[in-house]
């Protein structure tokens, strides 16, 4: 039987061929590898023999036929690896993979599109501005009109807070922009909650079926980042001792069971599957805004899923083998 015919057919058992797909191309690269080769670890512990780590290039189809991999565990993160990119090739390749299915991932990683998702959904998110490469002569009339202070400027489509920056000066806002749109191709410009920093974690109960069902959030993490910046940026995140963690959250138990539907409303409403970790800031008044979804989030020594798992009980290794059971295509 052909390998391609056998894919249709694979459950994944200790057996399988898992190939775990980190690295590749985006400026997310070191920490993906980083999350790898977590998750390569956890895997060999669990048993799984046929495991081995997959550094993602642009000939990573031809790979993965040669290799015969039979399940993809994505362990990479931003460009051409969370944005649907990498799952609309497994589908092709008719290989199961772990975390959300195509049109998710897509929508996820760009933030134009998941404000509009939460919009139509009712779903709160700060008031938000998109400036586009063809706006760029219209850049400073349109800040103009929006009396914000202080503002977060991001890139559209780039995750772990790469090209972001929060502006208190009104004068600096135009040029940072400009800048952004310059090197990411456009610039979201969102009005700064002042509040609390914080992430859930959403799980769905495997077997995994891509439709939402069982889904459950885990106990809120919040975030009190330590670097220059003053917010939880790209170096709060990866270094040990940028950030204190508080887990569980010291929200009262009315926010805390707010700030957990919305996640998983959150997480229905842009179709994930599998996993997903969903950031918000809770306002001085206790009101919470949705900032993002990651699809595919880190898994690192000092990543914020695990160590939400962790406190209900989900080791690190119960947590990967949660994820590769999930594995799927889209239905």
């Amino acid at each position: 039987m052909e390998w391609y015919a056998l894919m249709q057919t694979t459950t994944i058992t200790k057996q399988s061929r898992v190939g775990v797909l980190c690295g590749g191309l985006s400026n997310e690269r070191e920490v993906s590898l980083r999350s790898g080769n977590n998750c390569l670890a956890a895997l060999k512990r669990l048993g799984y023999t046929n495991a081995e780590l997959i550094d993602v290039d642009r000939n990573i189809a031809r790979t993965l036929i040669e290799k015969k991999t039979e399940v993809a565990f994505l362990a990479l993160h931003g460009k051409y690896g969370e944005d649907g990119a990498v799952q609309g090739m497994l589908e092709l390749l008719h290989i199961p993979y772990t975390g959300s299915g195509v049109l998710a991932s897509a929508v996820a990683m760009s933030k134009p599109l998941t404000k509009n998702v939460l919009q139509a959904n009712g779903l709160p998110y700060a008031p938000t501005l998109v400036l586009t490469d063809r706006e760029v002569k219209e850049v400073e009339s349109t800040l103009a009109k929006h009396d914000w202070l202080p503002v977060m400027v991001k890139p559209l489509n780039e995750g772990s807070s790469v090209g972001v920056h929060k502006v208190t000066d009104k004068t600096e806002i135009q040029p940072l922009v400009l800048q952004t749109i310059k090197e990411f191709g456009g610039a979201l410009v969102e009005q700064y909650v002042t509040g609390r920093e914080i992430t859930i974690g959403v799980l769905e109960e495997p077997p995994h079926n891509r439709n939402g069902k069982d889904v459950w959030a885990l106990p809120i993490l919040e975030l009190r980042p330590k670097s220059k910046a003053g917010f939880y940026d790209y170096e709060a995140k990866y270094t040990k001792g940028m950030t204190e963690f508080i887990l569980p959250a010291e929200l009262s138990p009315e926010v805390t069971k707010l700030c957990q539907e919305l996640a998983v409303k959150t997480f229905r409403a842009l179709h994930c599957s599998g996993y997903a970790r969903v950031d918000f800031m809770v306002s001085e008044a206790g009101q919470p805004y949705v900032l993002e979804v990651n699809t595919l989030p880190g898994m690192t020594d000092t990543s914020d899923l695990p160590a939400m798992a962790e406190h209900v009980g989900i080791s690190y290794d119960e947590l990967v083998e949660r994820i590769v059971q999930s594995s799927g295509l889209d239905k």
